[in-house]
């Protein structure tokens, strides 16, 4: 196992209900072992599996989500 943590700038969470939506669809993702999404700064701390899933993928994920990514 290739056990990484990132952290991803989130735009366009607005309340309680964007964050559990962001953890669902996150942890939904092959390889997630643990997301911490947090509103206020919308931002969420991701551990995963390096082998399995990919930064750019769990990105993807939460564009697909209908959220932002700030780079």
């Amino acid at each position: 196992m290739n056990t990484t943590s990132i952290e991803i700038q989130i735009e366009g969470m607005t309340c309680g209900g964007c964050t559990a939506r962001v953890t669902r669809a996150l942890q939904a993702v092959t390889g997630v072992q643990s997301a911490n999404v947090t509103l206020n700064p919308g931002a969420a701390q991701i551990v995963f599996d390096a082998n399995q899933t990919s930064r750019l993928s769990l990105e993807t994920t939460l564009e697909e989500a209908g959220y932002a990514i700030k780079h």
